[in-house]
């Protein structure tokens, strides 16, 4: 893929010593399925911690992958984008999780709610502080805060058609300062119980 927007180090090493791609996508499908479950039962007063963000990232990859539910140590590069350095990682997610407990708090219209969605996935991914399954780990935090706010879960792109290529464009948007289109691809994707 020309925009490396898949790329960190050495993501096929995993403890089952699978090589088969589409058995390690069927694993990490299972492991996703299993840590949006965990998602959709917490109870929506729960509270945002990066400990939370950890046992997330673990419950979706730690049946393959042995940097599951740890803070990545290493430099990667997302598209164009390199993310923060590893030891600026605790920091960041602190801040990151306090920011996002105020907007949260505080959102009260659809437009704030909105905002604050695209401030979780985004920063999150902005930070990407796992060695990999951020896209996955950033939406899946996305929707728990959709739940929070009454939203059922979005899903910001398909696999099919043009979706992804959106999806990647407006996030490339975001990490110029546009925020417009990923804002759009959100608010498109809003609908309550």
């Amino acid at each position: 893929m020309e925009d490396n927007t898949h790329w960190t180090p050495s993501p096929d090493d995993n403890k089952l010593a699978l090589t088969d791609k589409n058995l390690i996508n069927e694993y990490e499908a299972k492991g996703i399925a299993t840590a949006e479950l965990f998602v959709f039962s917490l109870d929506s007063e729960t509270e945002l911690s990066t400990q939370l963000i950890l046992e997330i990232h673990s419950l979706a990859f730690s049946e393959l992958y042995d940097w599951a539910g740890c803070w990545r140590t290493n430099t990667v590069m997302v598209g164009q984008l390199i993310p923060p350095e590893p030891s600026k990682i605790l920091q960041l997610m602190y801040q990151f999780i306090d920011d996002l407990n105020f907007k949260i708090h505080n959102a009260i219209t659809e437009d704030e709610h909105t905002s604050c969605l695209t401030f979780a996935h985004y920063e999150f991914v902005r930070i990407h502080p796992f060695n990999n399954g951020n896209g996955r780990t950033g939406r899946i935090l996305m929707n728990l805060v959709a739940l929070k706010f009454g939203y059922k879960p979005l899903e910001l792109y398909h696999r099919e058609g043009d979706s992804r290529k959106n999806y990647i464009a407006a996030m490339k948007q975001a990490d110029n300062g546009n925020f417009e289109a990923l804002t759009n691809l959100i608010k498109k994707e809003l609908t309550t119980f």
